[in-house]
C-alpha cells in the first residue's frame, strides 16, 4: 500500500511570498448565520486573493517566455509522474548547486535519472528557514549548467523546497532561463522533502485549470511504496 506524503506549504493570510507577488488575503464571503438568514441553510465560504505563484506552485512556460504555453494548455505529464528527490542540503547558500552536486546526490542513494522523471531538490531550506527573515533571501539555487544538465537527462519538472530554483543573487535567473529555452515547468515552495529524499516515488502536483494562467498553486504529494 502506498504512503502519501504531503509536500505542500500551508496557505494562509500573511504567508511569505516573493516580493514581486501580491500578499495573500483570505476573507469571509458568508457565515453560517448569514446563510441561514438568506436561504435557510448554514453554508459558510471564504474568498481567496492570491498570486498564481504565491504558495507551493508550478510555473507555466509563459511566465518566462511570452511565446510559451499557459498553465491550462501544458501537458499534465509535467505535473504527475515518476520522481526522485536528490539531497543537496550540504550546498551552502553562498554558492550555486552544480552538476557535481547532483551527480554526488545520485551516487549517494544509488539513484538514476530516467527520461520523463520529475526531480525534486532537497536543500533543507524549508526545514531550516521557513517563517524566518532568511526564507526569501538566503538559499542556494541551480547554476545554468546544472539546470541544463537535468533537462538534457530528460527531466520534465524541477522542484525545490525554496522560493525559487534560481540562486537569489543570480541576475540571469538561470534555472528559469533553462526552462524557458527547453519549454519546461518548475515547481517552487515545496515542503517536507526530507521525507522523500533519496527515494523514487510517484509525484502528483496538478495545477488548477486557470485560463491563460502564468502558473498555479498546487497540492503536491508523493506516493511511496513501502
Amino acid at each position: 500500500m502506498a504512503k502519501i506524503i504531503d509536500l505542500s506549504q500551508e496557505i494562509y493570510q500573511g504567508m511569505p511570498v516573493f516580493p514581486l507577488h501580491l500578499t495573500t488575503y483570505i476573507f469571509q464571503n458568508i457565515t453560517h448565520e448569514e446563510s441561514i438568514k438568506k436561504i435557510g441553510f448554514p453554508f459558510a465560504t471564504r474568498n481567496l486573493l492570491i498570486n498564481e505563484h504565491g504558495p507551493t506552485h508550478s510555473d507555466a512556460v509563459y511566465e518566462y517566455n511570452p511565446e510559451g504555453p499557459t498553465i491550462d494548455t501544458m501537458p499534465l505529464e509535467y505535473f504527475l509522474g515518476p520522481a526522485i528527490c536528490l539531497d543537496v542540503s550540504h550546498v551552502p547558500y553562498e554558492r550555486y548547486i552544480e552538476i557535481y552536486d547532483l551527480e554526488g546526490a545520485l551516487r549517494k542513494h544509488g539513484l538514476t535519472i530516467e527520461r520523463g522523471d520529475i526531480v525534486l531538490l532537497y536543500t533543507a531550506h524549508y526545514n531550516r528557514n521557513y517563517g524566518t527573515e532568511k526564507w526569501l533571501t538566503t538559499y542556494s539555487g541551480l547554476s545554468y549548467a546544472a539546470a541544463e544538465w537535468l533537462v538534457q537527462k530528460g527531466v520534465v519538472n524541477i522542484g525545490v523546497d525554496a522560493p525559487a530554483i534560481d540562486h537569489p543573487d543570480d541576475p540571469n535567473y538561470s534555472g528559469h532561463a533553462v526552462c524557458a529555452k527547453y519549454g519546461l515547468t518548475n515547481t517552487e515552495n515545496l515542503a517536507n522533502l526530507d521525507k522523500v529524499v533519496g527515494k523514487r516515488f510517484l509525484y502528483i502536483g496538478l495545477p488548477l485549470k486557470i485560463r491563460k494562467g502564468t502558473g498555479s498553486p498546487i497540492r503536491a504529494v508523493a506516493l511511496l511504496n513501502e
